[in-house]
């Protein structure tokens, strides 16, 4: 028994040094593979130089705009958490130069810094103007009404008067008409022609709750102008 023993003993050194050769020679050829792809992605970037200036401006402009979204909903979720609300009684119990001053802070509380209440005489259509986050004129015509949804629909001739003033005149991007009431049946259909927007009751009061900017809540505004220091 010791005399096999013995003899086998060699056979299984042989065994263990040849496999650790072929582990060796595996990860010689893996690490050699390796670094010719590694010199050869190389020596193609640095023949086409382009590419990897485009990479990296491509992945910079992500980040930023990553960066820049992150911000604004983290600056709208501030605003949304510290701001304004209203609820509809108390919108239909203000007098209609209170609704004004009313529809102005929720317009700055949406982050319209310079939104600014102008209705009164020689207004020209226009309550109140503001340029949102994204560089956007904002013009807004407010018509208050004690009843509510009994008080008299708005009608197209408050429309004619914001449309034919809004961008003319007020140079806005933006032409809306806020009420705490209801538009007619012609007040929607010219709205619709004249790319004006409503905020009629229902509109208002989610507008007024805090669950949203106004541009989020209207359909088809236009899309943002440059960056301005409101953004």
């Amino acid at each position: 028994m010791s005399r096999r023993s013995a003899r086998r003993r060699p056979t299984r050194r042989r065994s263990r040094k040849t496999s650790g050769g072929e582990q060796f020679v595996l990860v010689g050829g893996g690490l050699l593979a390796a670094w010719l792809l590694f010199t050869g992605l190389v020596n193609f970037l640095a023949a086409h130089p382009w590419i990897p200036l485009t990479l990296v401006l491509l992945a910079g402009g992500a980040v930023a705009a990553w960066l820049v979204q992150r911000q604004r909903a983290a600056q709208w979720e501030r605003v949304r958490s510290q701001g304004l609300r209203y609820a509809l009684r108390h919108l239909d119990a203000l007098h209609h130069r209170q609704f004004e001053d009313a529809v102005r802070d929720l317009m700055h509380r949406d982050g319209c810094a310079d939104a600014v209440q102008v209705g009164g005489a020689g207004d020209n259509g226009a309550d109140v103007k503001a340029t949102d986050p994204f560089g956007r004129r904002w013009v807004i015509q407010c018509k208050h009404r004690r009843a509510g949804l009994e008080g008299a629909a708005v009608g197209t001739p408050d429309l004619q008067v914001l449309n034919g003033t809004g961008r003319p005149v007020h140079r806005g991007d933006v032409i809306v008409l806020v009420t705490n009431g209801r538009f007619s049946k012609p007040a929607l259909e010219f709205a619709r022609d004249q790319r004006l927007h409503l905020v009629d009751r229902a509109v208002l009061a989610e507008w007024a709750s805090g669950s949203k900017p106004l541009w989020e809540l209207l359909r088809v505004v236009p899309p943002p102008r440059r960056p301005t220091s409101l953004s």
